[in-house]
């Protein structure tokens, strides 16, 4: 038997959700289809929970203006549906003055993306702020934040479910067609079934390349190389010593080994970078020294001991490790030439602050 539906959406991860919310909302009818037992369980359980202002991304870039975007929306939505968040503000340091510079060019980059309130902080007034910390200057931004990610995407499936959205979990897709009548989609699961979709966004995170590679007719100069970057997250054990998020002068592939707070604060550090061939999680705890190096460059008094095993995390990338970053990739009929899908590929941080507005794209492109 092949079912006949109007919407489905690939994944129920932040940005999968919140596009399955965005579609139903709008009057259409929506099935969310997810392989995992549970909502959420890769790369939206596995991150920093922050976010982002909108600073380090280039100008005019979907990274920088869905970000930016984003962001407000991400705010008020948490408002007003009561997802537990606070706008702690983070510091940005410079540890030598040879990375003064770098903060130069971040403040340049953040006026061009819109992001006005960044203030410029010397010694004195960042041992105001934060004492722990040791740097040469450094940056404070006031719109930078933290989320209960699953509780978003709780929130996120209660409107879904609102407006008679279906989420389907244990329901991978293993494969499907390009066909007159719509997208054809082979879903496992305890009960395997054959469903066609008028309308098909690809929002399967680590597994989204896989899943456009799958479909049968569908053009493969139009899957990109997918790229696997697996963080590390230690967690402080005790009181944190900080009252707002510590990000050092960012390295290549990432931001480095920065401080971040959750909603009960608690510290955590990560992640770093680790180029990988597949999704493992596998936590490796000798890179423990060089986490400890790393963040008493900014924060010297640091007690090894108090520093402990957290979790792991992987970044959908589709740039490679000796490439510049990509940017975030929203891939429609005008692209690929399908009418109906809608791909989105390479979708990492800052995905979970930019999922709002990410939503309301791929809602238009629907349209």
């Amino acid at each position: 038997m092949n079912e006949q539906l109007d919407c489905v959406v690939i994944g129920a991860g932040v940005v999968g959700l919140a596009v399955a919310r965005a579609l139903a909302t709008r009057g259409r009818e929506v099935v969310v289809l997810e392989a995992a037992n549970a909502i959420g369980t890769g790369t939206s359980s596995r991150n920093s929970e922050v976010i982002h202002a909108g600073i380090y991304y280039p100008a005019g870039s979907l990274k920088a203006t869905l970000c930016v975007q984003g962001r407000a929306q991400l705010y008020a939505y948490c408002q007003e549906h009561g997802v537990p968040h606070q706008r702690l503000g983070k510091v940005i340091v410079a540890t030598t003055e040879a990375e003064r510079p770098t903060l130069a060019k971040y403040q340049q980059a953040a006026r061009a993306n819109g992001v006005l309130d960044l203030e410029e902080l010397d010694q004195a007034r960042m041992r105001e702020l934060e004492p722990q910390v040791r740097c040469v200057s450094g940056l404070l931004s006031p719109s930078t934040g933290i989320i209960d990610s699953h509780a978003l995407m709780l929130s996120f499936q209660g409107d879904l479910e609102a407006n008679n959205g279906f989420l389907a979990l244990a329901s991978p897709v293993l494969g499907g067609a390009v066909g007159a009548e719509g997208l054809r989609l082979e879903v496992g699961g305890t009960a395997p079934a054959s469903v066609t979709a008028r309308c098909v966004v690809n929002s399967a995170g680590l597994a989204a390349t896989a899943v456009a590679r799958s479909l049968t007719d569908f053009p493969r100069a139009h899957v990109p190389q997918e790229y696997f970057a697996r963080g590390h997250y230690f967690v402080l054990n005790g009181r944190s010593p900080f009252r707002r998020l510590v990000y050092p002068v960012a390295e290549q592939g990432g931001l480095g080994v920065h401080v971040t707070l959750d909603l009960a604060g608690r510290a955590r550090f990560g992640p770093d970078v680790q180029w990988i061939d597949g999704i493992d999680y596998t936590f490796d705890g000798s890179r423990k020294a060089t986490f400890i190096a790393a963040i008493r460059r900014y924060f010297p008094d640091l007690d090894a001991a108090r520093v402990e095993q957290g979790y792991t995390g992987i970044r959908p990338k589709i740039s490679g490790p000796d490439e510049p970053a990509a940017d975030f990739v929203i891939s429609g009929p005008a692209d690929h030439g399908v009418r109906g899908l809608v791909n989105l590929f390479g979708i990492e941080s800052p995905g979970l602050t930019a999922s709002l507005a990410i939503a309301e794209r791929v809602s238009d492109l629907i349209a």
